[in-house]
């Protein structure tokens, strides 16, 4: 925008000045009519000049001081918009917590509010194609269901897991899911949106609200209505209180406004079309955009485009007469050319001017990345740019050609998208063994090698329902905390029978979880 147009380096503006007084020498010097003024008399003087063909409008000091002025401002760092380092994300992260209580399937929103619920997510994540996001769940405890990801896929195979059965906790406990989701998202780069999708907040977690000071943006989207509807139940039946009648659970508008008036969270309630979903998506932007102008962002600095006319004019200011003129029109063409790599004979023209870091510099800022790892020969670049496309082990590649703490960190990075964690510690600990003191590769360390923790568990509790666990059931051993050694003897049939039979839902696998996760945090 023109408000925010500046210069990086105003100081150099000064240099403006040499350009009109470079002029005003030059001309000073060359006047012939100046210098024999004091020595030959005015009328003699007259019949004595011969003025070839007139006065040239362009001569060489011209151009020479055009140059000045403009390298002047290409030096002072003209600006008007920001830019992101290349490893911040495009997209706002988003995590997501769903109130599982038993209220979230009141029928008075069809087929139920936490049905409703499942289809604004599913909604969401079609307008945030590519974007990560997390899924938590909660009632009287938190949970994380999902990490931040882009598989869609994956998210909504546990997202239609979801129910208040899986839950191991009655009761609703709002603050401590923003503590959890919270927890989760310590460890990002950048700022996210934490979204909760419940049919009220109890009045005692508006303090937890109220005091937040994370750099995440707080939303509310509140399902149900204010006249409410019966609670259905697991069995297809429903809810009923203490005379036999049907519980009929009602939207806690009050409680909303309320929330939305102690806290900077953003409040709205459900709609049945798709301008909740919408709005949703447009604060998720929004604030991302805000928070990442806070400080995550640096201005970018337009001046290297007149690096181009520069280096233009350059080759043809020292030379008289027409060359002046046509060199104008050169550089015309050459700024018309646009950004779009149209032809094969545009790229020729552009290799005369740019080098091939240049092209793809150009490239990476237009968000042509793929374009971008074709043009650059830089090997961190050229990572960059892979990375920023998605193609991960290529940018792995790329950055292994340099033996730098920057490319061990980023080689890192990389890995972990690929859900390579243990390879990702010893590229973090390569980083540090270079750079001791690097904070984030400690911080991004210390996720991978919990990754690798989570992994590791998850692998041990697999070998050990295959060591006999019924996978109906949830057992602890509270004496040894170990498993016991099995031997299964059985035929190849019986075999099979037994690993068909271990094989669990979504469901199961995140009742067992939360319950393991909810014994764990019992004082």
């Amino acid at each position: 925008m023109i408000s925010d147009f500046h210069f990086l380096r105003p100081l150099w503006l000064l240099a403006l000045i040499a350009a009109p007084l470079l002029v005003f020498l030059v001309s000073r010097r060359s006047d012939v009519r100046s210098q024999w003024q004091d020595m030959i008399a005015p009328h003699l003087l007259e019949h004595l000049l011969i003025e070839k063909g007139g006065k040239r409008r362009f001569k060489p000091v011209h151009v020479t001081a055009a140059l000045i002025a403009v390298a002047a401002i290409a030096a002072a760092g003209p600006t008007w918009q920001r830019e992101r380092p290349p490893f911040v994300e495009d997209t706002a992260p988003l995590a997501i917590a769903i109130d599982l209580n038993p209220t979230m399937n009141a029928t008075d929103v069809t087929p139920t509010r936490l049905e409703r619920a499942k289809l604004k997510v599913q909604d969401i994540l079609s307008l945030r194609k590519g974007s990560r996001t997390a899924l938590f769940a909660y009632a009287g405890s938190a949970h994380m269901v999902l990490p931040l990801s882009d598989d869609a896929a994956l998210i909504k195979t546990y997202l239609a897991a979801l129910s208040p059965a899986i839950m191991p906790v009655d009761g609703k406990n709002t603050a401590k899911a923003l503590q959890e989701v919270e927890r989760a998202l310590a460890n990002e780069t950048v700022p996210g949106t934490i979204l909760f999708m419940t049919d009220g907040v109890e009045r005692s977690a508006f303090q937890a609200f109220g005091q937040y000071q994370g750099r995440n943006a707080l939303m509310v989207l509140g399902i149900g209505t204010a006249e409410g509807g019966p609670v259905k139940t697991a069995d297809g039946g429903f809810l009923s209180d203490a005379t036999g009648g049907h519980v009929r659970a009602k939207l806690d508008v009050d409680g909303l406004k309320a929330l939305q008036s102690a806290s900077r969270a953003e409040v709205a309630t459900v709609t049945a079309e798709d301008a909740d979903v919408r709005w949703i998506v447009r604060r998720i932007q929004t604030n991302f955009a805000a928070k990442t102008a806070e400080g995550l962002t640096r201005w970018h600095d337009a001046g290297w485009w007149l690096t181009i006319p520069i280096a233009a004019i350059g080759l043809f200011w020292f030379r008289r007469g027409w060359t002046v003129r046509w060199a104008v029109y050169l550089i015309a063409a050459t700024m018309l050319m646009g950004n779009d790599r149209a032809t094969a004979a545009d790229n020729r023209f552009v290799d005369i001017w740019l080098t091939p870091d240049q092209q793809g510099r150009r490239a990476f800022e237009r968000g042509d990345f793929q374009g971008a790892a074709e043009d650059f020969a830089d090997p961190a670049w050229r990572g960059a740019a892979l990375y920023r496309a998605g193609r991960f082990q290529d940018a792995i590649d790329a950055f292994a050609e340099s033996d730098t703490a920057e490319s061990y960190y980023n080689q890192g990075n990389a890995l972990l998208h690929l859900d390579k964690a243990e390879e990702a510690i010893v590229a973090y600990q390569q980083a540090l063994k270079r750079r001791p003191d690097w904070a984030d590769a400690k911080k991004n360390l210390t996720i991978a090698e919990k990754r690798k923790a989570d992994k590791d568990k998850q692998e041990q509790d697999q070998q050990q329902e295959q060591a006999g666990m019924d996978p109906d059931q949830v057992q602890f051993d509270d004496k040894g905390k170990k498993g016991t050694e099995a031997t299964i003897q059985g035929g190849p049939q019986t075999a099979d029978m037994w690993m068909r039979n271990i094989q669990v839902s979504p469901a199961e696998l995140l009742a067992r979880k939360f319950a393991i996760e909810a014994k764990e945090t019992t004082p």
